[in-house]
């Protein structure tokens, strides 16, 4: 026993010695070198104690998952084993903390006016990104979540939903109201665009198909010049009015009509309010359709297509509207993205888009509306904070999402209520199904 525990230690010391002398080779050239442009010309800075650092940290990383989590016959399993939780206290935990959330998301604004006014239209412009990310989420959580299909391309219908917005607003002058709709059913058309040549197909190919639809949409943006206006994107687009009152100084204004003085964060606080309102209509659509049969023909059709064709569900209508679905709230999160900045261009809607959207699905937890949420915030506020250090922001987003998969491998709230149960429901563990799923 004692001569296998050496062994290993020491293959444990060996792997993490590899690792090190991997991170070395990749972090050398990165990290240690950099070019900076001075008056005299380029400059080559080294910065190896930057690259040390790196290499202890991997080292030390690699070498505790080997002692603590990977040898899973040693008495300590798990060095994360006493922070999961179980699936009866999450589902306590739940009904709690969404009331908590929302009635922190409505009263957030007054709280930073409140309490710090210097900084409130900085986290208010957060809160409004944080809520956009979340209701897309929301929107893929319905095709890879619910339905089961893995979906890289969903950047897709954020940019069509915000070209439609925009266009529709440019070229015909009509108001938020009006295209907002139209751009949810725009992006709509083109999911089931989209779902129509994949049906036949499952898992990667799906998501390699998927994949190619988005960057199909982004060079058709890029060099369709005379229609999206090519790399230059389209500039001043109209932005919402509060029911046809405008945010500005004039006597008709919002500020006039009511009284108070005028001030920059009221549009702020009325865009965080827009998205806020947007994002809980995608929950509450989603959670209702649901617990509708074709809600159900989702689930089903996520844990066994084939189990689902033999009872008589159509999968090709099945899979056509879990993709026409969540392509119209990505359209209508394109929308109000287009409105909120005013400019677009085809350089917004990048395949890391449709990779952090999907991240924030799988590591919040496939089907859960509470962990997109939570993935949303710690994945898109939470590395605000290093903004400051533009040039590590990957590398601790790389090891954030590694922590999660040792931590909880099926997202953060990997469990969920069945629509339908012939006993009692009760929240049941993804690691109790063999999907994972819950």
């Amino acid at each position: 026993m004692a001569a296998r525990t050496e062994h290993s230690v020491a293959a444990s010391f060996k792997d993490a010695a590899i690792a090190a002398v991997i991170a070395l080779a990749l972090f050398g050239p990165l990290v240690g070198l950099r070019t900076e442009v001075t008056t005299g010309g380029l400059f080559l800075s080294q910065r190896w104690g930057d690259v040390a650092i790196a290499v202890a940290v991997v080292f030390v990383g690699r070498l505790l998952l080997n002692v603590f989590v990977f040898k899973t016959d040693r008495p300590a399993t798990n060095l994360f084993s006493g922070m999961k939780l179980s699936a009866g206290a999450l589902a306590r935990i739940g009904p709690v903390f969404g009331p908590l959330m929302l009635g922190l998301a409505l009263t957030l604004p007054f709280i930073l006016l409140y309490g710090a006014p210097s900084q409130s239209r900085y986290y208010i412009d957060l809160g409004i990104l944080v809520l956009t990310y979340v209701m897309l989420g929301w929107g893929l959580n319905i095709v890879v979540g619910m339905a089961g299909l893995l979906d890289l391309g969903y950047v897709a219908f954020y940019a069509v939903g915000a070209y439609s917005y925009a266009l529709l607003a440019i070229n015909f002058g009509w108001s938020f109201w009006l295209c907002l709709p139209l751009a949810g059913v725009l992006a709509g058309l083109w999911g089931i665009t989209l779902g129509f040549p994949v049906l036949r197909l499952r898992g990667d190919y799906l998501a390699i198909v998927t994949l190619a639809f988005g960057e199909i949409i982004r060079i058709v943006l890029l060099n369709w010049y005379e229609f999206t206006g090519g790399p230059n994107g389209l500039n001043n687009i109209p932005r919402p009015s509060f029911f046809g009152l405008e945010f500005d100084r004039s006597p008709e204004g919002f500020a006039a009509t009511f009284g108070l003085e005028f001030a920059a964060i009221h549009r702020i606080i009325f865009l965080y309010y827009l998205i806020l309102a947007l994002a809980l209509l995608t929950a509450f659509v989603t959670v209702r359709v649901r617990r509708l049969p074709v809600g159900r023909a989702w689930e089903a059709l996520r844990e066994d297509e084939i189990a689902c064709r033999s009872l008589g569900i159509n999968t090709t209508t099945t899979k056509l509207t879990a993709f026409a679905m969540g392509a119209m709230f990505g359209g209508f999160a394109g929308s109000f993205f287009a409105t909120r900045q005013g400019f677009i261009s085809p350089e917004s809607f990048t395949f890391i888009e449709s990779a952090v959207i999907l991240a924030i699905v799988v590591l919040g937890g496939l089907g859960s509306q509470i962990g997109v949420v939570i993935a949303a915030i710690v994945l898109i506020g939470g590395f605000e904070i290093f903004r400051d250090f533009a040039e590590y922001r990957m590398l601790v987003f790389g090891l954030a999402m590694v922590l999660i998969m040792v931590w909880r491998p099926r997202g953060l709230i990997s469990t969920r209520k069945p629509t339908i149960a012939l006993g009692k429901a009760k929240a049941i563990g993804g690691e109790l199904v063999g999907e994972g799923r819950g």
